[in-house]
């Protein structure tokens, strides 16, 4: 505990979270954690030598407790108000969610005979979009969130009420307005970056452009083409499309070359904190999201270690940022971007300086920024890896290639991107040129690397013991590459070897079960058979065949570990199918 102290008392309140998650301690073993917890407080005041050594072990057991003490306290449910399935509600919005084909989705609280509750609403794309500075009312179908019907699927249900979110709406026709006759601080926020988002709208852009600029700026990717979203997903790039950590350094950076080219050497202090003022005055007009939370809180520790004259230490400062918004919310640590953003951190840590050191000794400041680029994109991506098989059971070979490509790129187009939203007003016409021209380029390329499909695998099954033991090997590759001695390799040989033996043994288990299965996609039925690695779908006519991979296919082969499927088209009245001489009904 003498080196990375913060850190390892960290992952004690994170244990302490993970341990309340999946016990639920009652209220009376809680209450038993903090009395033992006292008692062991007591002992720190001893002075004997025994328990002087054991002191380590008593603080994390302190933070292992506050943290079951704290997700305890999180994880209380609020009493929920009686609706009928129809309802007339009034409600202002808290948040724009992404839309479809049909409806705007939003976040919203809703108020019904005088009790308040959260819900997620469809609103008809005819009808007038709401702002933050107002109040609606009007006749909804609601009704409470449920959780799947088939277990290998999302559960959006629990995903919600990590946000104390237990309702869905759908508004029936329309609403009647009636403004907010004093806005607070947040809904003047919020008002006034729906306004820019408005402006950009307006602006003689392309669409292509408009949406771009929303998502990489403004953290709006609500509207943004679903082809668009699809490139970057299959290149691995779709955290260049949210507000993460490499556009809020590159905006800090950027503030920090300008303002130190202001201030003199001696007042260089004073470029540091206006930087970081900034940073956060930003995080506050789009709205604070996680992403951006996370981000700021490590720059401005970091940072902060400069201030005082310490010498900064990346764990350190993420192990305080972590401790801060877990404090906080201890719902966030089951947030997949709050799990990628740290491990990506840690990856940084542990695997840059090992690559950078494989690579050519740089002979100028441009092949130093390359190789840079290329050892913090490979120590990001090998660390991130397990975690992006886990959850997303999809992997693209080109992604390596495309951040390298798009990294150094991104830095401009961020920086650009920042200065168009800032002079959008002016409508500058050769400024909008160039932007369409710089988007269509960057979309061009991601959309060229997408297209190399052998590259980009998905249904790719992977469990939790597998992720552990595949990080688990990759922990161990930094001794291999920095040491390079026979004891390490043989180390990060047999974890990997264990890892492949584990995989091994669970596919071949999974290629000799055998299921019959009834699968729920809304209101439909859909019957499949699993026989070895192929697995049969009977589907009615009028199922939407997106809806069907989305939902189905794609979930359900990767947790049945499934290698193929086939599908068959059945009446829309069909009662039962028959497969190989046996009849099933569709129960």
């Amino acid at each position: 505990m003498q080196k990375q102290p913060l850190i390892i008392l960290c992952i004690c309140f994170i244990l302490g979270i993970f341990i309340q998650e999946f016990a639920l301690f009652p209220k009376f073993w809680v209450g038993f954690l903090l009395a033992l917890q006292m008692g062991f407080a007591i002992l720190f005041f001893v002075k004997n030598l025994f328990l002087q050594k054991l002191k380590p072990f008593f603080l994390g057991f302190l933070f292992f407790t506050v943290g079951v003490f704290s997700h305890f306290l999180n994880s209380q449910n609020p009493r929920l108000p009686l609706l009928n399935d129809k309802e007339e509600i009034v409600f202002s919005i808290d948040k724009k969610l992404n839309s479809n084909e049909k409806n705007r989705r939003f976040e919203i609280t809703a108020w019904k005979g005088g009790e308040d509750f959260k819900s997620v609403v469809s609103i008809p794309k005819s009808v007038l979009s709401p702002d933050f500075s107002h109040y609606y009312k009007g006749m909804a179908y609601i009704h409470k969130t449920e959780p799947p019907k088939n277990d290998y699927q999302f559960d959006y249900k629990k995903y919600l009420a990590r946000k104390k979110i237990y309702f869905q709406a759908y508004l029936i026709d329309g609403y009647s307005v009636a403004a907010k006759p004093r806005l607070t601080f947040s809904d003047q926020i919020k008002q006034k970056r729906l306004e820019v988002l408005n402006k950009i709208d307006q602006a003689s852009l392309k669409q292509s452009s408009k949406d771009f600029l929303k998502g990489l700026i403004l953290a709006d990717r609500t509207e943004m083409d679903a082809s668009v979203t699809q490139d970057f997903t299959k290149t691995g790039l779709v955290h260049f499309l949210a507000i993460s950590g490499t556009h809020m350094v590159v905006i800090f950076i950027s503030m920090m070359f300008v303002l130190k080219r202001i201030f003199t050497k001696k007042f260089h202090k004073i470029a540091i904190i206006l930087s970081l003022i900034f940073i956060w005055l930003f995080a506050v007009f789009i709205d604070y999201g996680s992403s951006v939370m996370r981000s700021c809180l490590m720059i401005t520790i970091y940072y902060g270690f400069v201030l005082l004259q310490r010498k900064p230490d990346l764990l350190h400062s993420m192990a305080v940022a972590a401790f801060v918004l877990l404090i906080t919310d201890t719902h966030q640590i089951f947030d997949v971007g709050f799990q990628l953003s740290f491990i990506a951190v840690f990856g940084i840590f542990w695997l840059d300086h090992p690559i950078l050191n494989l690579l050519p000794r740089p002979k100028n400041r441009f092949q130093t920024f390359i190789f840079q680029v290329i050892s913090l994109t490979l120590s990001a991506q090998i660390i991130t890896l397990p975690l992006i098989l886990y959850y997303f059971h999809q992997f693209s070979l080109v992604s390596i290639l495309a951040n390298l490509f798009v990294v150094p790129f991104s830095e401009l187009i961020i920086v650009f991107s920042l200065v168009m939203v800032v002079v959008l007003s002016l409508n500058i016409s050769s400024l909008n040129t160039i932007y369409d021209f710089l988007v269509d380029a960057l979309l061009k390329t991601i959309h060229f690397f997408a297209e190399f499909k052998v590259t980009f695998f998905q249904h790719i099954p992977f469990t939790l013991i597998e992720m552990v033991l595949l990080f688990t090997a990759i922990f161990l590759l930094r001794s291999v590459l920095t040491k390079k001695n026979a004891v390490d390799i043989l180390r990060f040989g047999f974890a990997f070897l264990l890892f492949l033996a584990v995989k091994f043994c669970l596919d071949i288990f999974s290629f000799n079960k055998n299921d019959v299965l009834v699968h729920h996609l809304y209101k439909d039925k859909i019957f499949s058979v699993k026989q070895h690695g192929t697995v049969y779908f009977w589907v009615k006519q009028n199922i939407s065949e997106d809806l069907f991979k989305k939902n189905i296919v794609s979930p359900y082969l990767s947790a049945s570990r499934g290698q193929e499927y086939k599908v068959f088209i059945i009446p829309v009245d069909a009662e039962s199918v028959m497969f190989r001489g046996v009849r099933y009904r569709l129960e």
